[in-house]
């Protein structure tokens, strides 16, 4: 695939990642004590994508474009996953909720494991992105939603 095609895929599989997510948040107002943690929220979700994707464009060469179209083609399934929610036949209140994030998360974990495989990249990148994912699960659970 040459290079203008990849980046044009993967800039429509971020963009509609974000927009689903934005939207999903959007929709969960109730979940959030005020709006700027709601933004923080997605703020969060959004930077373990841009240190990825900042990473790749500085330390990947011939494979960064490829890579990054199928990283944003994960972030766009993880996106579409957590809509799951509101096709779940049973509501279990929050617990819909968990499951749907939970679904997306490890949907998330296996597509990019297989992203970094057929990109031909280091299993470092899969490494990498399970610690920003790490961090920004720990981050939504103690600053934006004290849990822990």
């Amino acid at each position: 695939m040459n290079s203008g095609r990849a980046i044009a895929l993967a800039g429509i599989y971020f963009l509609f990642g974000a927009i689903i997510t934005s939207w999903f948040i959007a929709r969960k107002a109730w979940l959030y004590e005020s709006v700027d943690l709601m933004i923080l929220s997605g703020s969060i979700a959004g930077a373990k994508w841009l240190i990825q994707l900042v990473a790749a464009l500085v330390l990947l060469r011939e494979a960064r474009w490829t890579f990054i179209k199928n990283i944003g083609l994960v972030c766009l399934a993880g996106s579409a996953a957590l809509l799951i929610y509101y096709f779940l036949p049973i509501s279990w209140g929050f617990g819909t909720l968990t499951v749907s994030v939970a679904f997306s998360v490890l949907l998330m974990i296996g597509l990019y494991y297989r992203a970094v495989k057929i990109s031909n990249v280091s299993i470092c990148w899969f490494w990498s992105w399970i610690v920003c994912l790490l961090i920004a699960v720990s981050l939504q659970l103690t600053v934006v939603f004290d849990v822990i």
